[in-house]
């Protein structure tokens, strides 16, 4: 069975204007990798209706899944839920189910529930809620498109309840060698091997530590056996390698 694919949008101006870090990427990457899904782009767009809409009827429809992060919270700018519903040709607006939550939540707060934090409970017409351990207010999935906070810890949260239920492939194995030469040196032979062995995926990361120039090459595929040949070729090439 080919290996499932996936895609990430991670909204806001926040991002871009480099007032806020991005995690949720690396976290997304990793989870997938484990689960033998193939995270094969990532894109960072603004809070903008149109492009929202653009980007997500372009993934969604070029890959097995779609994880956006960003632009669900109860702000004038989180658009996220409007334009997704719109890009997937539904309608949006508050649904029973997700006023609920966030009505048991603010109440166990003693906080009321205004019409900014209702502003949570907008949601897509036949969209499957995300549960929110964190802080209630609910992602959603519609189709193949997974809509997931922003915030780190939360985006996580609700990740951990979508990973387990998405249909995944044989899990990517990863080994890895120290080489101390650098890129030119090994450039060569890692050429060759790439092209003998097109499953398997070959990068080399240099490093420059304590006066020791070199390179880390990490190999990756679902193929366990022809991992183990790729290592054994490369230990051959390279017998002072670690």
């Amino acid at each position: 069975m080919p290996t499932p694919t996936a895609a990430m949008l991670v909204i806001g101006d926040e991002i871009l204007s480099g007032r806020t870090r991005d995690s949720n990427m690396n976290h997304l990457a990793k989870a997938l990798t484990d689960h033998g899904i193939a995270l094969c782009e990532a894109r960072m767009i603004s809070d903008d209706h149109d492009v929202i809409v653009r980007q997500v009827r372009e993934l969604s429809g070029s890959y097995d899944n779609l994880f956006t992060s960003g632009g669900i919270g109860p702000t004038h700018d989180d658009i996220t839920a409007e334009a997704v519903a719109e890009a997937m040709g539904a309608q949006c607006g508050i649904r029973d189910d997700a006023r609920t939550i966030l009505q048991a939540h603010y109440d166990r707060s003693g906080q009321d529930l205004n019409e900014a934090r209702l502003r949570m409970a907008r949601i897509p017409d036949g969209a499957t809620l995300i549960d929110n351990p964190i802080s209630a207010a609910p992602g959603f999935i519609l189709g193949n498109v997974h809509v997931m906070a922003g915030v780190p810890r939360i985006f996580e949260a609700m990740l951990a309840s979508v990973v387990p239920a998405l249909t995944g492939g044989a899990p990517m194995i990863s080994r890895s060698l120290r080489v101390e030469r650098g890129e030119g040196d090994i450039a060569g032979p890692l050429g060759e091997l790439a092209a003998a062995h097109p499953d398997v995926s070959i990068g080399s990361y240099p490093f420059h530590q304590n006066g020791i120039h070199g390179s880390n090459v990490v190999v990756r595929s679902q193929d366990g056996n022809a991992v183990d040949t790729v290592m054994g070729a490369l230990q051959t090439h390279f017998p002072e390698a670690t």
